[in-house]
Order: structure tokens, then C-alpha cells, then sequence
């Protein structure tokens, strides 16, 4: 089985999210604002004795990436991000700007996802499901056999994710909900960018926002 630890890093209170099995750890966002907490992940790694294998980005607003150039200073290792919509990506250092954020532009540009979603890398196998609506390249990621879906800033607790930011649709991400999410077992955990966790039954239930 998959474990998740969750680092709640930067002013955004962004969930970092960190899958790890038999040795090996899957980075799912990079938000971690300064030495401190990236020193979190890095403790963790150590203390796990854990090997990072790659950093998979469900989007790139500034809270889910700030810290990866600095991860990138310490880990040589592969970056995945969805090619619908480079825009957020190239013109991360206008949106830090925007925040107060001091930041450099990338210079390279991350690994796509496979069309067929299906992805396996080291000792993990999952599968990458496109979800825009929040933005135009989200991805989120399903672990079938751990009955976990990560879900960027789709679905949260009672609530979703904006959709007044750049090519932010609700219709586009209400349907994503219903007919991507809504589709999985009950049992299936959301682990969220912001906020606790919840379950996709839960949020059938009880989110006032999209209901089934």
C-alpha cells in the first residue's frame, strides 16, 4: 500500500502532498515557501530514508510551485505538467510578482502526461486524469488499489475550487466533478490542495456546490 503526508506550507496554506512506498516518494505539488519548509520535506525524506523519484505538478498557480526551484537545487529529477495550457507555467515570475513573491522564470520545460493517463514511475502505478476548470492544465491523480484520488483544487471539503482565475470555467469543473469524481467509489479518499481531506462519498452528500 501507498502512504500520503501532507506538508500545509506557504501563505496560500497549500497541501503539498508526498507518496511513498518501499523506499520511494512521489512529490505531488511543490508549494514549500523558503528554507524552513522545504527543510520539512527534507527531514521527511531522511528520516523515511526515502529516494525521490519525481515531482508531478496538478497545475502551476504559484502556491503549487513556488518551491520547486529550490527542490530542483537539491533533486535531480523529473517535473510532469500538462502541455493543454503552458500559460500559468511561463509566466510563473508575473504571478509571484503579482503575490509579492521574488521568483525567476524556468528555463526548461516539464515532461507532458501520457494521453492514455496511465503513468507508472519506480515502485508507483496511478493514473493521471485531465480536470480543468479550476485552470486549464489540471491534472489530478487516482491510486485505484489505495482507493486515494490527489485532486489539486478540484473538490475540497463542502466546497470547490475558484473559478474566476485565468480560463476558470464552473461549468467545465462541475462537469469534471460529476462525471470524473463523483464516478469513484465512495470509499475513495480526496486528498485536496487546500484544506482537510474528505471522501467522494462524503462530498456527494454533503457539498452544496456540485451535487451528483
Amino acid at each position: 500500500m501507498t502512504s500520503f503526508h501532507c506538508f500545509t506550507v506557504n501563505p496560500f496554506q497549500q497541501n503539498t502532498w508526498l507518496a511513498y512506498k518501499n523506499g520511494e516518494a512521489i512529490l505531488f505539488d511543490a508549494g514549500f515557501y523558503g528554507a524552513s519548509e522545504i527543510n520539512l520535506l527534507l527531514d521527511f525524506l531522511e528520516d523515511k530514508n526515502l529516494e525521490l523519484k519525481a515531482c508531478l505538478l496538478t497545475h502551476a498557480h504559484v502556491d503549487h510551485i513556488l518551491g520547486l526551484q529550490p527542490i530542483l537545487g537539491r533533486f535531480d529529477i523529473p517535473v510532469y505538467l500538462s502541455h493543454e495550457d503552458l500559460n500559468l507555467w511561463e509566466n510563473f515570475f508575473v504571478q509571484a510578482s503579482t503575490y509579492g513573491f521574488n521568483a525567476q522564470p524556468f528555463d526548461f520545460t516539464p515532461k507532458n502526461y501520457p494521453a492514455s493517463g496511465e503513468m507508472s514511475l519506480g515502485n508507483f502505478n496511478f493514473k493521471a486524469i485531465y480536470t480543468p476548470g479550476h485552470s486549464p492544465d489540471h491534472v489530478s491523480f487516482y491510486f485505484k488499489d489505495d482507493a486515494v484520488i490527489i485532486a489539486g483544487d478540484v473538490l475540497f471539503r463542502e466546497s470547490i475550487g475558484r473559478t474566476d482565475l485565468y480560463k476558470g470555467n464552473f461549468s467545465v469543473l462541475e462537469n469534471v466533478i460529476k462525471n470524473k469524481f463523483y464516478t469513484l467509489p465512495d470509499e475513495t479518499r480526496v486528498l485536496s490542495g487546500h484544506g482537510p481531506e474528505t471522501t467522494i462519498g462524503y462530498e456527494k452528500k454533503h457539498n452544496q456546490f456540485v451535487k451528483p
